[in-house]
């Protein structure tokens, strides 16, 4: 690869024979340019960070301050300090400030440059590989972070969003609240990107899924001995996401005992290991989330107020699936496009106009882990190209007879369900089916097609 060799040849300083040696022992694609101020030096660093290398002079006035300018742009360009003569000192304080090696000129300054060039080659390799590898490993984040994108345009949607964009760089704690299904990690994780950390830490802890016992030892770690089984000391949830973001899902679910460990982590940033005596402090940022009405839990006595207020400096509402009809569609193809990437096999499958109109009606009581469900098992069973309703299998007391249903999509909903459960019993024959309502063919080739377009 091309290299540029930048020598900084500031007023007081003449480098012209040193110029000529890199010229001669340089690779022969490689440019040798002069630049007589720092100022020139930072700019062309940022032009072409990855094929720099930067000689510089050792002098009060000029190494330190453009080796910590050069350093601030772009970490590992590699910095050679050059002097008239050198001692042990000399090098480790050029060494110390950021220089990458020391050279000496006078006598055989060619045979020193080669040598020097020798060295800086195998440094360009490495340095080669690990910008590669830092892209690789950049690309995968981003893959990664696709995964866990929120998906809809609905206007509940977009005030999610803007409220995720306001809080993220806020270091505070942050409450999300929604029904189960809803993708409350989803947002902790675009919460967690957004403030700039994904490059950190970001740990979940089920809080249901814990005796206080356990949970403990699962958020505060344990030293060894502390009780049977604890053969060695154990780092907890809080130790592991410092710096990053801890998200504790269904913290509704801790006894009130144990929310007064959570409430001091959370108010002054230190916990004891189960079994240990010094305080250990975490920096980690705490993100919660409940499918709980908490200030009923409050009203009962059964959530601690102190630990909600700490908790809910901002407090976020995940709409239901059934409240955000219009991005169904949206949602739905996007879990088709991703089920068909893991599965090559159920590539192109489309969702039918009836499909999507079907599942708009739906209520979802699980939302949109429900409807993944539904969309992948559709996607399987189907024999065919395009998915209909009757791939679906959507249980037809759910369709918009949710609580808050108006009377005509309950009416709705139960016309839809005659109609399917005769079209199953009737094995798709619709004039079969038609018997078996009391109905004319026309009248139930009517009947479906309104309920099978009808959108709600």
């Amino acid at each position: 690869m091309p290299r540029t060799i930048a020598v900084y040849e500031p007023e007081g300083f003449q480098f012209g024979e040193l110029r000529r040696a890199f010229k001669a022992e340089a690779d022969p694609h490689w440019e040798v340019r002069l630049v007589s101020t720092g100022d020139e030096l930072v700019a062309l660093a940022r032009r072409i960070t990855n094929e720099l290398l930067a000689v510089v002079p050792q002098s009060e006035d000029h190494e330190y301050t453009v080796l910590t300018r050069l350093r601030d742009v772009v970490a590992d360009i590699p910095v050679v300090v050059v002097a008239e003569r050198g001692n042990v000192s000399d090098v480790a304080k050029a060494i110390e400030m950021g220089a990458t090696d020391f050279l000496v000129l006078g006598d055989h300054l060619r045979e020193r440059v080669t040598t020097l060039l020798g060295k800086l080659r195998g440094l360009f390799v490495v340095l080669d590989r690990n910008r590669a590898l830092r892209q690789h490993n950049a690309q995968l984040r981003e893959s990664l972070l696709a995964k866990y994108q929120m998906i809809g345009d609905s206007p509940l949607m977009r005030k999610l969003a803007e409220q995720i964009h306001s809080i993220a760089e806020i270091p505070r704690p942050v409450l999300i609240v929604g029904e189960r299904g809803t993708g409350k990690e989803l947002v902790a994780r675009a919460i967690h990107n957004a403030a700039g950390t994904s490059t950190r830490p970001m740990v979940t802890v089920n809080c249901a899924a814990f005796s206080d016992s356990l949970l403990e030892s699962e958020l505060f770690g344990h030293e060894k001995g502390s009780f049977t089984g604890a053969e060695s000391t154990r780092q907890g949830k809080f130790e592991q996401a410092d710096g990053g973001t801890l998200f504790l899902d269904e913290v509704g679910n801790m006894s009130l005992a144990f929310q007064q460990k959570i409430l001091r982590v959370a108010e002054y940033g230190v916990y004891t290991r189960v079994g240990g005596l010094s305080e250990l402090k975490s920096a980690a940022r705490i993100i919660a989330a409940t499918n709980c009405d908490l200030q009923q839990r409050i009203r009962d006595g059964e959530f601690l107020p102190d630990l909600y207020d700490r908790l809910s400096f901002e407090v976020l509402n995940v709409p239901a699936l059934r409240d955000r009809k219009v991005d169904i569609p949206l949602l739905a193809q996007h879990i088709l496009d991703e089920f068909a990437r893991e599965t090559p096999a159920l590539r192109g499958k489309r969702l039918s106009k009836h499909a999507i109109a079907e599942l708009r009606r739906y209520s979802f009581p699980g939302n949109v882990r429900e409807l993944k469900n539904i969309i992948e098992r559709a996607a399987y069973h189907d024999t065919t190209d395009e998915i209909t309703p009757s791939d679906l299998e959507l249980s037809a007391d759910q369709s918009a007879t949710h609580s808050g249903g108006s009377y005509h999509d309950r009416v709705n909903a139960f016309s839809r369900g005659a109609l399917e459960d005769a079209m199953k019993s009737a094995k798709n024959n619709q004039a079969e089916a038609a018997r078996q309502l009391g109905l004319t063919y026309h009248q139930f080739r009517y009947y479906l097609k309104k309920h099978t377009q009808s959108v709600v």
